[in-house]
């Protein structure tokens, strides 16, 4: 009854593991609807060098106009760069590098000179009392808050509308309490040329207010309003570094890993199957949940980027999850020669391998907190894959390794060559199988066979 059960158990998880690999790898319409399934592994962000784009690097230097220290400052300036690009493109990351460096990396851009052009030569935004280049600006871009597009309906206008920081939105208060008593203008300047002269009809007192003149369409106000927040940084930037990676070299790169990863999987099963047997046969199966769950995980978390270093986090990850079968099955086998039967040996070769497998593992995990933590770019989504990859494979080879092979003893524990295991040796060099003691009663013999 238990064999065939067993033997049922495992057809399910067969069909669990070709159900899974299916939604893996491919993308189908789903029936009577109209969504589209992508498969998971289609469905992982790619970093730069896989997807083409453009890196950059920019020093920074302290503003006199802006308060606090030059880390302050680039922090700030970070978070204006992130409202900036992931509005259009939300795969980019913008993290510090070193002391006094911003690093840039813009992934499936189809003009990179667009986001360089975009950094590069922002709008200084300058708000002023007098129509002139020279007189003392009362609000400049760094009051700004946020800069968005802004269609005015009853004006038939495009325009963007700005929102100021708290120091600015008391700014314009004032300025405004100062010019709607006369019905004054105010001057807003671009890059030292006037831009628009509103006339102040009344006190704006919700931090908020609407620009527009010179802006005929929605693209170009959304253009002038991505300007104006290109303007707002904290810091002064300088480029020092540029690289412009193609699509083409990024396809190419993603094509030969995975025909390599495809090729060392394969191996591998090869290598397992001949070398354990049945034992070697479940580890390939629970190398098919790994791969499994790993895609899902890597296409769901937010935080995780693959580039090529994380593939190789990845086989690294898949190196570990085989390492960590081979340490368990090498000690079943010495278990086995000792004279226990089947399922003693595996239970035993678990329990004194699992310490071993999860040192190993936990040692790699720490490391990879660390290079996420302290590391940038490349390193940091090598760090992520092989954080995952290795959560991932701790529990493929001690959970889901364990479950598969605790079904097939129900199947067979009595056939040892099947598993790849053999007798143990007299000290007449014939073999012999050693029956397993029974149970002790005494403990210091409990403590020796143990």
């Amino acid at each position: 009854m238990k064999k065939r059960r067993a033997i049922r158990n495992f057809v399910l998880i067969c069909i669990v593991a070709i159900l899974g690999l299916v939604l893996t790898i491919f993308s189908f319409d789903i029936p009577f609807t109209t969504y589209t399934f992508t498969g998971f592994a289609k469905g992982i962000k790619l970093g730069l060098d896989l997807k083409g784009g453009v890196m950059a690097v920019y020093d920074c230097e302290k503003s006199s106009e802006s308060e606090g220290s030059l880390e302050e400052q680039i922090d700030a300036t970070i978070q204006r760069l992130t409202n900036l690009i992931t509005e259009d493109y939300p795969e980019a990351t913008i993290v510090p590098q070193g002391s006094n460096q911003i690093r840039i990396e813009v992934p499936d851009v189809d003009d990179p000179d667009e986001i360089l052009d975009l950094i590069g030569e922002p709008a200084e935004l300058e708000i002023k009392k007098e129509n002139s280049a020279d007189a003392e600006a009362v609000l400049t871009g760094r009051d700004i808050q946020s800069a968005e597009y802004q269609y005015d309906s009853q004006n038939n206008q495009h325009g963007v509308k700005l929102t100021f920081t708290t120091s600015g939105a008391t700014k314009f208060y004032n300025l405004t309490s100062e010019l709607a008593p006369s019905q004054g203008a105010l001057y807003i300047f671009l890059n030292g040329e006037l831009f628009s002269s509103p006339t102040v009809q009344e006190v704006i007192s919700g931090g908020e207010t609407f620009i527009s003149g010179g802006m005929n369409s929605q693209s170009e106000a959304e253009a002038y309003a991505t300007k104006i927040l290109s303007g707002t940084y904290s810091v002064n930037l300088s480029l020092s570094e540029k690289n412009v990676i193609t699509a083409t070299l990024g396809e190419n790169a993603l094509l030969l890993s995975i025909i390599a990863g495809v090729v060392g999987l394969v191996l591998i099963f090869v290598f397992m199957g001949v070398i354990y047997k049945g034992f070697g046969l479940i580890a390939n199966l629970a190398l098919i949940f790994y791969t499994i769950i790993l895609m899902f995980l890597l296409s769901v978390l937010p935080f995780v980027q693959l580039t090529l270093p994380g593939i190789a986090g990845i086989i690294l990850g898949l190196g570990m999850a085989v390492d960590g079968n081979i340490i368990i099955f090498e000690r079943i086998k010495d278990e086995f020669k000792s004279g226990k039967k089947i399922p003693a040996s595996v239970k035993s070769g678990f329990k004194r391998a699992s310490i071993a497998v999860i040192d190993g593992n936990v040692t790699t995990i720490i490391a990879s907190i660390i290079l996420a933590w302290l590391g940038t770019g490349a390193i940091r989504g090598f760090a992520y894959t092989l954080l995952v990859s290795m959560v991932v494979s701790m529990f493929t080879t001690l959970v889901v390794t364990r479950g598969f092979i605790n079904i097939a003893l129900q199947i067979n524990s009595v056939n040892y060559k099947s598993y790849g295991l053999k007798k143990g040796k007299t000290l007449t060099g014939k073999t012999e199988e050693i029956e397993e003691k029974p149970e002790q009663t005494n403990e210091k013999e409990a403590e020796q066979n143990a």
